[in-house]
């Protein structure tokens, strides 16, 4: 069973940083493109940035400069390195990636900046 499981989420001070992880599990075959996702209470969730199989990166224009998205095809993982957090950052973040034709999700985890 393909589960993708995305952690790192916390508190953090305004202008801190933090880095989440996403591992995707159940399959042995190569996530070609991975996504960050992010959802604030009353509001849809938008896209933040993705990284392909190119590894080309592209980034939302409200985290550009501040957030880094990487990958390690060996664990079959991506990353989000966020600085200079504000508390506009603060959401739910979700890793996405397309698996043999379906798109998994993971869980979510949650990040909250204090200003």
């Amino acid at each position: 069973q393909v589960q993708l499981v995305d952690s790192g989420g916390e508190l953090v001070q305004a202008g801190g940083s933090l880095k989440l992880s996403c591992a995707a599990s159940g399959t042995t075959l190569s996530v070609p493109h991975w996504s960050w996702y992010r959802q604030a209470p009353g509001k849809e969730r938008e896209w933040v940035a993705g990284i392909y199989s190119s590894g080309s990166t592209k980034y939302a224009d409200s985290v550009k400069g501040r957030f880094t998205v990487s990958r390690d095809n060996a664990k079959n993982s991506v990353y989000l390195q966020m600085k200079s957090l504000q508390p506009e950052d603060a959401a739910v973040y979700y890793c996405s990636a397309p698996i043999r034709g379906r798109t998994y999700w993971g869980q979510g985890t949650q990040v909250t900046v204090s200003s």
